[in-house]
């Protein structure tokens, strides 16, 4: 049976299905002697599939999924691209092998990441198309009023497009700050930091509590645990769930 490229790769472990799309434009990846496009198909059981020069067996590898408890000052990259020797969160989990974060947190927020070698699961979990809810505790600075938490809440214009309607829950409130539950489907870049900043309210502390679900629980700062089964079960249907929702066809500028 065949199926595209960058899909038998990452099943194969090899990198996350975006990474393995990049090795193909790249070149690096070839079927039967012949250099790969993106878009090409293979058979994994009958084409000879190499990637850098090495041949990929089409036998799955045995999945890692692991919950990681993020701390504060480490990154969420597999490696410090500055090299400056900052830690990573790919350090703060002794196993070998590939493993790929899933829900990328910035360098100074902290809570829930998933990591696996997973790569077909590390994309479907990533990609903005399939929207899975994230859970997030987010401390701001003042005392928010409601007009300006439905403003929050309907979607404001970032970067020339309007966010995605998000659920806010108020936990507490004080007159130097207020303590905020966010439910999100969306995940641009520095989002929530960027959003509370242009609203006039910055973000104090930020903690990621669920990645769909899977639930930070009582994992301790720089902590790991693989998944429970039934976590594994769990996220798979999810997956598969979102994997049926159709792509929204992108609006005309006028």
């Amino acid at each position: 049976m065949e199926e595209r490229l960058q899909k038998i790769m990452a099943h194969a472990g090899i990198a996350s299905r975006r990474e393995c799309e990049k090795l193909i434009e790249a070149g690096r990846v070839k079927v039967n002697g012949r250099t790969a496009h993106l878009g090409d198909k293979a058979d994994a059981n009958k084409d000879r599939i190499e990637v850098n020069g090495r041949v990929i067996s089409a036998q799955q590898v045995d999945f890692v999924y692991i919950a990681l408890n993020k701390p504060k000052g480490v990154l969420s990259s597999l490696d410090d691209e500055l090299e400056e020797g900052r830690k990573t969160v790919r350090d703060l989990i002794p196993l070998p092998g590939h493993l790929y974060p899933v829900g990328r947190l910035d360098k100074q927020s902290e809570g829930l990441m998933l990591m696996t070698n997973d790569g077909d699961m590390a994309h479907k979990l990533t990609h903005p198309r399939y929207g899975h809810e994230k859970t997030y505790r987010v401390t701001v600075e003042g005392r928010i009023p409601p007009d300006v938490l439905d403003t929050w809440r309907s979607g404001i214009y970032l970067d020339g497009r309007k966010t995605a309607p998000v659920k806010i829950t108020v936990l507490r409130q004080e007159v130097t700050f207020t303590l905020l539950e966010l439910v999100m489907r969306e995940g641009r870049k520095r989002q929530i930091r960027r959003v509370a900043n242009m609203l006039g309210y910055p973000v104090r502390h930020l903690m990621r509590l669920k990645i769909g679900p899977i639930d930070l629980g009582t994992l301790k700062r720089g902590g790991w645990r693989h998944l429970h089964a039934q976590e594994v079960h769990q996220l798979r249907r999810e997956v598969a769930k979102t994997a049926k929702r159709k792509p929204k066809p992108a609006k005309r500028k006028r």
